[in-house]
């Protein structure tokens, strides 16, 4: 048995005893309200230079809540700041909106004394030793990107396209760029980038080490195609405008600048001479003379990696990977302390793993290897890859998250250098989310399974555990929870899908239950993971309705291999609807299966994929797809490429992927959803669909969710979108 220390135990308590009397009814209405959204919430937290970690418990009630350091060496944490003299301090300041608690900000500085938040398009400085805040701007233009210089002395941010500099001691700020504009753009990023590149993420500049200069994109959006959107809130519509380039057509043109901090910024452009599509990475070399930069081709099959001077802007190329298919983004690019040696991650033997190269390019030996991959135990987005979660160089440890158990799990690990000492360090079948201390000394797990909500725990670098930040919460659940059965289901060729299979309470196996698939399908997007997800919640209100509840993941979308992933590139639709064909005539086997009574529904790849299977086979009664993409021509020019490449040079798989032109196929009764300001994929997805469904002579349903983008953030849209979900379900099936 291991011991384990609370850090919070009074107000854990009573949060406990509170939930055990308010235990909720499961309903869309709380399910995606205030507290359905917060039952699984853990407290953020941040590692700072001198080891320690900043910690805030989103599970209190806000005026409860503050910021602590935790000391991991004693597991003791102690207040960080006044609240209510800052609150105090930020009203002075003219922002009288924020109540009872700060929240997160933006970023704290490497010590953890300082923070940047941004309240109303302005930077303003929290001192957390006096809790007062300093308002850095004050303009009618937004602020936005705002970062600290490594040695905690500056604030970099961007206004109107422009990079600006501010120094904290003096107040003094200084505008390091000059010539941003509608189509020029420096240290931020265009929508392409911040989605496919960046992983949702604006990040477009980069600190040196020693803080006296920054590397940041310039990127050209002259003749780059602009879409439109239409605000229907203002007496006359508002016509809204986005760059998005779709392939075959023009992309933003990047290029990588260096500008000094100092009175008279100037910028030295990085020369790279080989043409090139995408800029992937920038990444400092530890000597604050040197940047990294990845370039990718336009097909997407090549990335090369240039070490650049920055004081010439002379670039020099060190290797390039290849893929017969197209290259992952990944951030595993690391400097070792040896200054004579870097790590990198490829998939060239079909699995991702870590390779030690010598600084000219010079191939040193595998770092890890095997029939399975390293891989991310957190992040925003799936396609961005990062598995690599610190390095120990006094005792030559790598420590990483990979899928070696199992493609629905995450694991810690570490490893030598020279591949030696493999060793996994977390314990319990399900996910493990790993966050390291900048010594390695100590990291957070923020571990669930398929049954288990999250909790956070702190270990040594040895994996023992040293105390539990945060327990699992099922107590304030609704009663009568049921949890998916883990299991795998066969293609036709013999492939094992993983899969998830959620039965009703009163679950009677001689009975036949209507069911409802949820697939997304996309490469290495699994679905199907041991880890808690909050949308067991809503299958347990279909169950409640007897529905049984399955995921499964076609080969391409398990992440167990790039070998698999490839399967989809240039016939995405056929190769992924075909193992989902498979995996529904296996469960119309089931004895227990109602097969006439079949659903199927997803939501962006995922609504691709239920157009699809509805498309090309008749097993599907009925199928909600939610912001699918219809044609490859209507999405944005780096994933279409990667996957089917352009319409020029691929013009028979445009035409065989395309769902437009198979709208008259489709079989069973269809709830098409989408958001009107759809920035990711295009309404006219939808509307092109439809039109032909209209020529075609094919009834459908649809929900249309004003000025919605492709996620609903509102819980007002939440909440009425599953309730519409539901009630198709209910007459559908």
């Amino acid at each position: 048995m291991r011991i384990r220390n609370f850090l919070f135990p009074l107000a854990f308590l009573v949060t406990l005893t509170l939930a055990a009397q308010q235990q909720p009814t499961l309903t869309n209405e709380w399910i995606y309200g205030e507290q359905g959204s917060r039952v699984a919430a853990v407290p953020k937290f941040t590692w700072t230079a001198d080891g320690s970690a900043v910690l805030y418990n989103v599970r209190l009630p806000k005026a409860q809540r503050n910021f602590e350091r935790l000391d991991p060496a004693t597991g003791k944490s102690v207040p960080m700041l006044n609240m209510a003299q800052a609150l105090a301090s930020l009203n002075q300041l003219g922002i009288t909106d924020v109540k009872d608690a700060l929240p997160w900000p933006e970023e704290f500085d490497a010590a953890g004394k300082q923070a940047i938040y941004l309240f109303k398009d302005d930077v303003f400085l929290l001192d957390l030793a006096t809790a007062k805040f300093t308002r850095v701007t004050h303009t009618p233009d937004e602020e936005k990107d705002a970062q600290f210089s490594p040695d905690g002395r500056q604030i970099s941010y961007v206004r109107n396209n422009d990079l600006y500099a501010y120094d904290i001691a003096s107040g003094r700020e200084t505008r390091l760029t000059n010539d941003g504009s509608e189509t020029l753009l420096n240290g931020t990023v265009t929508w392409v980038y911040w989605e496919e590149i960046m992983g949702r993420r604006d990040i477009g500049y980069w600190w040196a080490p020693d803080s006296k200069s920054i590397a940041y994109l310039q990127t050209d959006v002259t003749g780059v195609p602009v879409s439109t959107f239409v605000d229907f809130e203002p007496q006359d519509p508002k016509i809204l405008k986005q760059v998005y380039p779709k392939p075959g057509e023009r992309d933003p043109k990047v290029r990588v600048g260096v500008v000094g901090i100092g009175a008279e910024p100037k910028t030295q452009w990085i020369a790279i001479d080989k043409p090139f599509e995408w800029l992937l990475r920038v990444k400092w070399l530890p000597d604050s003379e040197r940047l990294a930069v990845e370039t990718l081709n336009r097909p997407q099959t090549d990335l090369d990696l240039y070490f650049a001077d920055i004081k010439s802007g002379a670039a020099k190329h060190i290797l390039t990977d290849t893929d017969p298919g197209w290259i992952n983004v990944n951030d595993d690019l690391y400097f070792l302390g040896d200054h004579q040696h870097f790590l990198w991650a490829s998939e060239r033997d079909e699995y991702m793993h870590l390779y030690r190269y010598s600084m000219d390019g010079t191939l040193a030996n595998q770092v890890t290897k095997g029939n399975w991959a390293i891989a991310a135990s957190g992040g925003l987005v799936f396609w961005v890859r990062q598995a690599v979660t610190g390095i120990d160089e006094k005792n030559d440890w790598i420590y990483f998250t990979a899928m070696k158990e199992s493609s629905i799990e995450r694991h810690l690990y570490r490893i030598h250098s020279d591949g030696s000492g493999l060793t996994k360090l977390s314990e319990g079948a399900g996910h493990h989310g790993i966050a390291m201390s900048p010594d390695t000394r100590y990291y957070f797990d923020t571990y669930s399974n398929i049954r288990t909500m999250p909790a956070v725990e702190l270990h040594a670098a040895d994996g023992k555990l040293l105390s539990t930040i945060a327990a699992p919460r099922p107590e304030l659940l609704p009663a009568g929870m049921v949890y998916p059965e883990l299991t795998t289901i066969p293609t036709s060729d013999g492939f094992r899908m993983p899969a998830q299979i959620l039965k009703p309470a009163n679950f009677d196996a001689h009975k036949k239950y209507p069911v409802i698939l949820y697939i997304y399908g996309g490469p290495s997007a699994p679905m199907v993971s041991n880890s808690w997800n909050r949308g067991i919640l809503f299958d347990n209100l279909l169950a409640a309705d007897g529905f049984v509840v399955a995921v499964i993941d076609n080969r391409a979308a398990t992440a167990i291999s790039k070998k698999l992933e490839d399967t989809i590139f240039e016939n995405p639709a056929v190769s992924e609807t075909k193992d989902l064909v498979d995996g529904i005539r296996w469960l119309k086997q089931q004895p227990w299966v109602d097969p006439d009574r079949f659903g199927i529904w997803g939501w962006s790849g995922g609504g691709t994929n239920t157009l699809n299977v509805m498309t090309r086979s008749t097993e599907i009664k009925a199928g909600i797809a939610g912001a699918p993409v219809t044609d490859w021509r209507y999405y944005d020019s780096k994933w279409a490429e990667a996957l089917v490449r352009t319409p020029e040079t691929n013009p028979k798989i445009y035409a065989q992927t395309s769902l437009v032109d198979r709208a008259g196929d489709l079989h069973g009764n269809l709830l098409l959803i989408w958001g009107t300001y759809d920035d990711n994929v295009h309404p006219q997805n939808e509307q092109a669909f439809i039109n032909q469904l209209i020529a075609k002579g094919k009834p459908y349903h649809t929900m249309i969710y004003p000025m919605r983008k492709h996620g609903f953030a509102d819980p007002a849209a939440q909440i009425h979108l599953h309730n519409a979900m539901l009630d198709f379900w209910k007459s559908a099936l």
